[in-house]
């Protein structure tokens, strides 16, 4: 693979991670427009694009998620008796929406990919914040919130935190530990999404050499490391810059990618 190509992994995985400490976001937003274009110029035929990109995307979060879980847990925010009752639907609405993801069409995953990303990006402008108005639902309901969550999280290759987040603090479970917990359900999100998109493309005819099923292993090996280099970076600098701005110009920064990934997938 030509040199071009790592140094544009690299400094992926190292902005994905930059952004995921300075915001607290994940990177699947960033990392599949940008993904998308990456493979239509390496000549990865249309009908696969959107898939290994997603793919890659959930696979590259693993490490992240992990390190995210670890340092919740330290701090005593992850409510893990909802993370035992949730855990088991999330993982199952995760990975057979991976199947469910690997007969919709390139062009159908996208125009889903960017609603979903411009209505996250509306979210985060109006800074609307879900009010508690109930108790925490029990296991069937909790059952239901994983299912959807964790399938939607699959078709557009995300953690979970823009829904995890928002049910708990409506369920009445304070922000700190509705993000913590997030945290710790991002986990099994990344991983049953990443064994999906792998067992799903997996013989694939017209995938790249190094992909294993959806899941492109350069691309893979390169962004997660330095996704976590320059995550603590982010952190930092989030004590310092206004990140109520920041938050802002990302909304408008994730728009513009996610109409860019639509301009890719309909004009290739």
């Amino acid at each position: 693979m030509d040199p071009i190509w790592w140094l544009a992994y690299l400094a992926l995985g190292g902005f994905v991670g930059l952004m995921a400490g300075l915001l607290g976001i994940g990177g699947g937003g960033i990392m599949v427009p940008i993904l998308t274009s990456l493979f239509v110029i390496q000549g990865v035929p249309h009908e696969h694009i959107a898939h290994l990109a997603l793919g890659t995307a959930m696979a590259a979060i693993v490490p992240s998620a992990s390190a995210s879980l670890w340092s919740h847990h330290r701090h005593g925010a992850v409510r893990w008796h909802i993370v035992r009752h949730i855990t088991p639907a999330i993982l199952a609405g995760t990975f057979l929406a991976t199947f469910i993801a690997a007969l919709i069409p390139t062009r159908g995953l996208a125009v889903f990919f960017a609603a979903f990303m411009v209505l996250m990006s509306l979210q985060m402008l109006a800074n609307l914040k879900p009010k508690p108005t109930r108790t925490l639902p029990g296991a069937i309901g909790l059952s239901g919130a994983g299912l959807g969550i964790g399938g939607i999280s699959a078709l557009v290759a995300i953690g979970g935190g823009s829904l995890t987040v928002p049910f708990l603090t409506w369920c009445n479970v304070r922000l700190p530990h509705a993000i913590g917990t997030s945290a710790a359900v991002g986990l099994p999100i990344a991983l049953a999404g990443a064994l999906g998109y792998l067992i799903n493309g997996w013989g694939t005819v017209g995938l790249p050499d190094a992909a294993w099923g959806y899941v492109y292993l350069p691309a893979l090996l390169i962004m997660a490391p330095f996704s976590i280099l320059t995550a603590p970076i982010g952190a930092r600098l989030a004590h310092r810059l206004p990140v109520g701005i920041l938050k802002r110009v990302f909304a408008f920064m994730l728009m513009a990618l996610a109409l860019q990934m639509l301009y890719t997938v309909f004009t290739v």
